[in-house]
């Protein structure tokens, strides 16, 4: 098989399960360069074994074919040698893989880079900034092709959910509204309410045209749209107009405020969709 025909083979090394298994779900969500998880590792002794086991250890002959692993998803803070350290080994290798740093903090990108990191990303990971650097890594390979567009349909876009120990995938074409509280996100589906770590602001804009911002923290599905009317509402935080606007959103039936700055583009929204 031509190499720039597989896929990036990607080594995860993080001590947290929970960090680890929300990166292996990113990975199978891009859409390209394709790519696969071929291993995990809690810590860089861990790491340097599975390589070692995998012919590309020290030990491993200059000229070999093709690397167990193109790349490392590696953690800095860790028991242990931390991730700059297990990154300088790396350098030293016959076949060294690639390296993006992902960790929770932002205060070592320039250490990061004296390694030869091909990127640093922060905690927690969004899915299109992940997909950036596979991109990067794969050109900087010249080995790795895109993953051809699929003939039929595209792919469904996904939103990635960490929680009770679990990684959940949930298609975007389910969401019916996104409202920001406190420090975190509610997503709401039909059968389900899960919680997001991610800025409403970044998902208004990596969802696009079909969610419409009806309040500085609520997104609506414009699918999900049913009414508008004014409304006695509980969590109204605009008093003074005495009962708000709110849109109904079917088919949980629930009520969410419309702020003032919003409505006009509301109100079009709803002409427009004939209701």
């Amino acid at each position: 098989m031509n190499p720039t025909n597989e896929p990036l083979r990607i080594l995860l090394v993080d001590d947290e399960d929970l960090a680890r298994m929300r990166l292996r779900a990113l990975v199978d969500a891009c859409a390209e360069p394709r790519a696969t998880v071929v291993g995990e590792a809690a810590n860089a002794a861990q790491a340097m074994v599975w390589l070692q086991q995998h012919g590309q250890g020290p030990d491993a002959p200059a000229g070999a074919a093709q690397p167990a692993c193109h790349l490392v998803l590696l953690d800095i803070h860790m028991p242990g040698r931390d991730g700059l350290h297990l990154a300088d080994e790396l350098r030293q290798l016959p076949q060294p893989p690639a390296v993006v740093f992902v960790t929770a903090h932002a205060t070592h990108a320039v250490q990061a880079f004296d390694v030869d990191a091909a990127d640093y990303l922060t905690k927690p990971v969004r899915l299109d900034r992940l997909q950036q650097s596979l991109l990067r890594v794969a050109s900087r390979l010249g080995r790795v092709a895109p993953r051809p567009a699929e003939p039929t349909a595209a792919e469904e876009p996904v939103l990635v959910v960490s929680e009770r120990g679990r990684v959940v995938r949930v298609p975007v074409a389910e969401v019916l509204y996104l409202k920001a509280e406190l420090k975190y996100v509610t997503l709401r589906t039909a059968s389900h309410t899960h919680v997001l770590d991610d800025a409403l602001s970044d998902l208004e804009q990596r969802l696009g045209g079909r969610f419409l911002r009806v309040h500085r923290n609520a997104l609506v599905a414009r699918s999900a749209v049913r009414a508008l009317e004014r409304r006695a509402m509980a969590d109204d935080d605009e008093p003074g107009q005495g009962e708000p606007w709110a849109v109904c959103v079917a088919p949980v039936d629930e009520w969410l405020v419309v702020s003032r700055r919003q409505m006009a583009a509301v109100r079009e929204a709803i002409e427009a969709s004939g209701l």
